[in-house]
This record gives structure tokens, sequence and C-alpha cells, in this order.
């Protein structure tokens, strides 16, 4: 019997782990990607001194060889956190192999460091080490310590009832998330109550509020709107620890692109999708470059409202515009990749710098199209841990800022609040003659966004994990119309990061296979 094919639109995260699990259990795969790299937002930006002098952007390749001591600045153009590694080893574990194996993972201590503008404390840093973390949090308030491990056997209480019970369940109606299991767990998982209201009944600090909330930036979310289930992700952060793969994340791109090579999947590049066939209410393929590839399923890793509105016929729509419009959009992101010469001792891995006016902040980036006037941003120096990311002597420093998704700019706008940000960091981080320092500069934001990733209003994440956007209430991975087109990745469930990209392969293979079950797939596929 031939093999039945899968044809996935756009090689994300979510694309890369379909086309594993699919490949791994023996389908025919291919996987069609528009951009010149494969990996989606999670690609490789390289930088080399040219002939004359210049530092000069590399053209894009899709090599998979281990990156070794280096001349070249190695960016990682989008992700740069490795975090649920229990999540990441379930994956491997269920393709056959196994990340330790594949990845040279390295936990870092401190996990990330914290910066206050608006307060005489200056900077922390988070360990991923209770005892420790307890410590500090101590110094923030009267029974701080005392507390945040009461916070945190909470938040995994939370996390594991979220892994063995809703995160890798596909839901089609209502009835089948607010169920008994709903309904008892539910006052204890406080799905109903906003993060902020959640965090303030805990601890009084606005410090100690701002570190437990912050991690809802890489949910695509807000504290006053994303639900008190989501204080899981502090078990996250102070029980498992933040891991980081030698050679960047781009190298787990790498991994997983030799691993479904590995399973005889097929790659195109440069060769945007036009459209899905569709007869007989069934998807029968897809249009590419000119030329059709036949498939008995199909698997969309792109934008679903970019899928549902210019790749099917009209009469295959399941969404109106309205629907679209009504949506809460995660923030779109201003990067900004620096290659500097000399190193800062004063920076750390990650390092995370809070604006002064935290509820502004988060309105700003939620609601008015326009770059936020006190902003917190994010900086990573992945030299700290990997030294041949940046050429002997240099350091390379990622930066973003989260913007309002539809930001209106122009250049003008762009580069005065690129230079902004950078006076921000030299005066904030005491990074002294940042600027004077910079070899090589680029910025990425919003429109690009759109036009790389057709991503609605240049979004960086996707849909934001408000309680109207979560499980049954998120676009569902299965087509409403076209039962044989599925969708993997950050819009539909379980949501946004890297992690949760690697659920939404395996929910779309659950749907292939029928498996109804809330508990992730026995280990290894065969």
């Amino acid at each position: 019997m031939s093999k039945k094919k899968v044809v996935i639109i756009g090689s994300g995260f979510g694309g890369l782990a379909s086309a594993c699990i699919f490949g791994k259990a023996g389908y025919d795969v291919t996987v069609i990607e528009k951009n010149a790299q494969f990996g989606g937002r999670a690609g490789l930006i390289e930088v080399k001194k040219d002939k004359s002098g210049q530092w000069s952007e590399l053209p894009k390749t899709n090599n998979t060889k281990k990156p070794g001591k280096s001349s070249t600045f190695r960016f990682d153009s989008g992700p740069s956190w490795y975090l649920m590694p229990d999540v990441f080893e379930h994956f491997f574990d269920l393709i056959g192999e196994k990340p330790g194996k594949q990845l040279d993972l390295v936990r870092l201590n401190p996990s990330y460091q914290v910066v206050f503008k608006d307060t005489l404390l200056g900077s922390t840093k988070i360990y991923g080490d209770l005892e420790k973390d307890a410590e500090i949090f101590e110094a923030f308030e009267p029974q701080g310590g005392r507390l945040i491990k009461d916070y945190v056997a909470d938040a995994s209480y939370k996390y594991e009832t979220a892994i063995n019970n809703f995160l890798y369940k596909n839901y089609d109606h209502i009835g089948e998330f607010i169920n008994k299991q709903m309904l008892t767990e539910g006052r204890k998982l406080n799905a109903l109550s906003n993060m902020q209201k959640f965090v303030s009944k805990w601890f009084q600090s606005r410090e100690i509020q701002k570190i437990l909330q912050y991690p809802l930036v890489f949910l695509g979310s807000s504290p006053y709107k994303a639900p008190a289930l989501y204080s899981l992700l502090s078990h996250v952060d102070f029980k498992q620890g933040v891991f980081y793969p030698q050679g960047g994340i781009y190298r787990l791109t790498q991994v997983l692109i030799e691993i479904a090579k590995k399973h005889g999947v097929k790659f195109v590049a440069k060769t945007p999708v036009e459209k899905i066939v569709v007869n007989g209410g069934r998807a029968k393929g897809v249009l590419a470059g000119g030329k059709e590839y036949k498939a008995d399923i199909v698997v969309s890793n792109t934008d679903i409202k970019f899928t549902d509105s210019q790749l099917l016929d009209p009469q295959y729509k399941a969404y109106s515009e309205r629907y679209w419009r009504k949506r809460v959009l995660a923030p779109s992101a201003l990067l900004i990749h620096l290659g500097v010469k000399g190193q800062y001792s004063e920076l750390n891995h990650h390092n995370l710098v809070f604006s002064r006016d935290w509820d502004k902040n988060f309105k700003e980036i939620f609601g008015k199209k326009k770059f936020p006037s006190d902003p917190s941003f994010y900086v990573c120096n992945p030299n700290k841990t990997d030294p041949n990311v940046a050429p002997k002597g240099h350091e390379n420093l990622s930066v973003l800022v989260p913007v309002s998704a539809g930001v209106s700019y122009d250049d003008k706008k762009l580069e005065d609040f690129t230079e902004k940000t950078l006076i921000t960091m030299e005066k904030v981080l005491h990074l002294k003659d940042l600027r004077k320092n910079i070899v090589y500069r680029k910025t990425y934001c919003a429109k690009d966004f759109e036009s790389d990733f057709n991503s609605y209003k240049g979004t960086a994440l996707g849909l934001a994990h408000t309680l109207r956007q979560t499980a049954v209430f998120r676009p569902n991975n299965q087509h409403k119309k076209i039962p044989n087109l599925l969708f993997a990745g950050a819009n539909t469930n379980p949501g946004i990061g890297l992690p949760m990209c690697l659920i939404s392969a395996e929910l779309a293979y659950k749907r292939v296979i029928n498996d109804r079950s809330s508990q992730p797939l026995k280990t290894p596929l065969s």
C-alpha cells in the first residue's frame, strides 16, 4: 500500500514538529516554506566581515551542521528561551530521540536578571532554585520567602493538572472543556480570575508582582486579561529552570530538520503556497510554485487567518472578518540585533528591564497603535553561555521591545524609537559606550512579521491568551468545513511558545488517529 501523503504549509516549530511526528509515524511528508530558510520565527541571522571590512548579513541557508568556533555573529532571529524541558523530553521520546543526545543543553545559573527602572533596588537575579529565590523574595517584603514557596506549590499543582488533563486534549465543543473535571478543578485552577488580581492577593510588593507577571508576555498576554491559571508558569520559572542549547535556539531548529529528513520528509524552500485545493469538501493538495502537491492531509502552520481567507476559495471560509477584528492579538515586537565590540559584564544571558508605569505600558502594547512611551524590554546576551555565537572580542545582543500589533510607523519613527531604546539600555543597564561599540545593527518590526510570516497585523506571536481565547475558545486545529485540513502552531491549541507548538503538532496527529484522550501519546511512535 502507498503511504498517505501529508503536506505541511510552513516550517515554523509547529510545522517542523508535525513533520517529525508524521514522518516517524510512516507518512509521506512534504514541507513547503515561502522563505529561503526553514524554521519560521526560530531562524538564524549570520553576519560576517566582508573584504571591505564591513559587517554584512550572509545569505540564508538551511545548513544543519553543528556550529563550532566562529568568525561570524550568530543571532537567533526570534525565540531565545528554552523552557518546559519536560515537554521537550516527551516530544523527543515520541519520535524516538533524546534531547540530551541531540542537544548540548546548559541550565542557566542564574536563570535571568531583572532590572527595575522605577525603584532604588536596581536589579536582582532569579536562579530557578526555590531556596535561593525565597531569600531574594524575603528582601522584597516580609514573609516573601515563605509566600513564594506556597505560591510555587500552587503553581506546580496547576502545571501538573494542565499537563495531565488539558494541554494534550483536542476540544470540539464547550462540554468537553467545562466538564465535571473542570468544574471540580476550576476553583483550584483559578480559571476565572485574572493574573493581576490573583498575584496581588499573594504579594504587596510591586517588584514581586512584576517578576511573577512578566512571563505572560511570552504568552502574548497581559496580567489584566490572562486567566490566573497561567500562574502555573511560576512552576517553570522556579522549579524547572531555564536552559540553553549550545549554538542557540536555531540549533533546535536544525535538529528537528535533521530528524524529519531521517524519516524521509521532503523540504521545499522559497515557494509560497498559492492555494489549498479542495474537492468534495476535502483537501486534495496545495498549489505552490506552479506545481500541485497531492495530499491526503494538509497541515497549515502558517497564520490561521491567512490560511482561511487567502488560501481557500470563498465558500470554504470558516471565519468572518468580524470574527478576526474581535480577537485580542498578542503584541508585535521591535527586535534589534546588535553586534558589538568588547564585552559587558553588567549583562546576564537573559535580562528583563521593567517599565516604571507597569499598568500604562500594558495598556499601550494592547491598545494604542503607536510605540510605547516607557517600555519594558528584554536583552539576550548568549555569549555569557556560548562563546561561539560571536567573533572573539565581540558580543551579540538581541533586544526585544513589545509593541502593539498593528502599530503605525514609518522609517523615521522606527529609527527614533530604536535610538531611544539604545539610549535607555546604556543608562539603565550601565552599558558604557554601547552605541559607539555597535559594529552591526538590524531592526525588525511589525511590518516585517506581516510580510515574512503572513502574520495578522504583524503580531509577533499570534492570538493572546485571554479567557475567551483559551482551550475550546481558541481556533480549532481542525478546519470547520474541511476535516482533513488541520492546524499547528501558536494560533491554535494549546497556544503560544515553543513547547506549546510541539504539543500542537501532537494534537494534529491525534486528530488523524482519532485519539480523544487528554493524555500525551505513549512513546515512542511506531
